[in-house]
């Protein structure tokens, strides 16, 4: 893993919301809004876009938290601008914070981390709970 970045260092991500970001569940529509879920999506990619510039062979990023506060609705049509902030890096840790903002407007704030972890050994470990899984 390597670390071109410093505290404070920022990645932005610009959504425009359409209808396949809007709550929607089995039961049907919640409504025409940028739904909590897809917020959550776009706030672990654009601090992902940190992640990918660390990564080196044989590594990936994978979530380990995230937090967020909607606070404002996100209507269809317009742009959200994901802000994620490099708060810091401890060992294999990426930790973010995050504010989504539709023009002046604060639509939902909160943190992500992320762990670099080593592909190989990542994939062993999810053998290993499959052949558990399979003998239960």
């Amino acid at each position: 893993m390597k670390n071109p970045f410093k505290k404070g260092d920022t990645k932005t991500f610009e959504r425009v919301v359409t209808t396949e970001h809007i709550a929607k569940f089995d039961t049907g529509t919640v409504h025409q809004l940028y739904a909590t879920f897809a917020i959550a999506q776009d706030m672990e990619w654009t601090c992902r876009l940190f992640v990918l510039e660390m990564l080196e062979e044989g590594e990936e990023g994978i979530g380990a938290q995230l937090s967020i506060e909607h606070v404002s609705p996100c209507l269809l049509g317009e742009t959200a601008t994901h802000t994620a902030v490099l708060e810091y890096v401890d060992g294999n840790t990426v930790f973010c914070s995050v504010i989504v903002k539709s023009g002046d407007r604060i639509i939902a704030k909160g943190t992500q981390t992320q762990k670099i972890i080593d592909k190989a050994r990542f994939s062993k470990k999810l053998d290993e709970i499959q052949r558990k899984n399979n003998t239960n």
